[in-house]
């Protein structure tokens, strides 16, 4: 996705560029990667990198981690720009994290292969890193795209609602959320040892969260609304999520057990703003 550096600029090329539109990241702006996760999912990993390439701040690299795909997702992703890194193990904790590890930009940016980004999505990422240094991560909301239309608002404030009540008070920080994400690549590399990624029957984001955020500030992005597929409800498989969830929790038990998590979250608050004072 990079093309040729120049002094003071760094010249990302996309498809609009080879129409002669070329867009400009000025130098001193982190490197951007993007990952995306997929598994037999080309027609909607087409329409997300079609909706990527249209970004009004390019990425660095997108980086599509074929998990065992039988259709031609990797194809369509390398027809698309992206680069395609093969993961053999099942399940998308570890097709993410492969990702995670492979990414070069500064910043890595998480989506999934069903996500359409909002134009500013990119831009608006980058914004919010470049407004609080000391937050680690940052997770979003989401909107449904399809679905009948007079459900996508209701379950979105049930689903992504309850998801960021229930497990912001079990966590003591907000979620992080697998379609709308980002961190900074040293927080992954901090952790990247601990997450649990042989494990296909947890929620990665989750799992991620617990790790992240027992060091690391996280926050919630201030604007726009990732589009979504509204599939956790018509996918047949909402109750086997419902477990996940559960596992994914309960995995990190006894250590963050919520009322050990949050006065060891506690400790190190005051310990960080210890250190500020000293440093102003």
């Amino acid at each position: 996705m990079t093309g040729a550096r120049g002094d003071g600029e760094d010249v990302c090329r996309s498809d609009a560029a080879r129409h002669g539109t070329v867009t400009v990241v000025p130098r001193g702006e982190p490197a951007v990667s993007v990952v995306i996760p997929v598994k037999d999912d080309a027609a909607l990993l087409t329409r997300c990198l079609s909706a990527l390439v249209a970004q009004d701040r390019p990425v660095d690299e997108i980086i599509v981690v074929d998990n065992g795909s039988s259709d031609d997702s990797a194809d369509r992703a390398r027809a698309a720009g992206a680069r395609v890194v093969r993961c053999d193990d099942p399940g998308i904790p570890a097709a993410a994290s492969a990702g995670y590890d492979a990414a070069r930009g500064d910043l890595i940016l998480r989506l999934d292969a069903d996500c359409v980004p909002e134009p500013g999505w990119v831009r608006a990422v980058v914004g919010a890193f470049a407004a609080d240094a000391d937050i680690a991560a940052f997770t979003g909301r989401a909107r449904f795209t399809d679905g009948p239309a007079a459900l996508r608002t209701p379950l979105e404030l049930l689903y992504l609602g309850a998801y960021r009540a229930l497990l912001g008070l079990t966590l003591g920080h907000p979620p992080l959320f697998g379609s709308n994400l980002a961190f900074r690549r040293e927080a992954w590399e901090s952790v990247r040892g601990e997450v649990h990624r042989d494990d296909p029957e947890l929620h990665d984001d989750l799992d991620l969260a617990f790790h992240l955020g027992r060091g690391h500030r996280i926050g919630m992005l201030p604007e726009g609304r990732m589009g979504m597929s509204m599939r956790p409800f018509t996918d047949g498989r909402f109750g086997r999520r419902v477990h996940r969830g559960y596992r994914s929790v309960v995995v990190h038990w006894p250590h963050d057990f919520p009322p050990r998590r949050w006065r060891r979250l506690v400790t190190e608050s005051l310990r960080r703003r210890a250190a500020r004072r000293m440093l102003a």
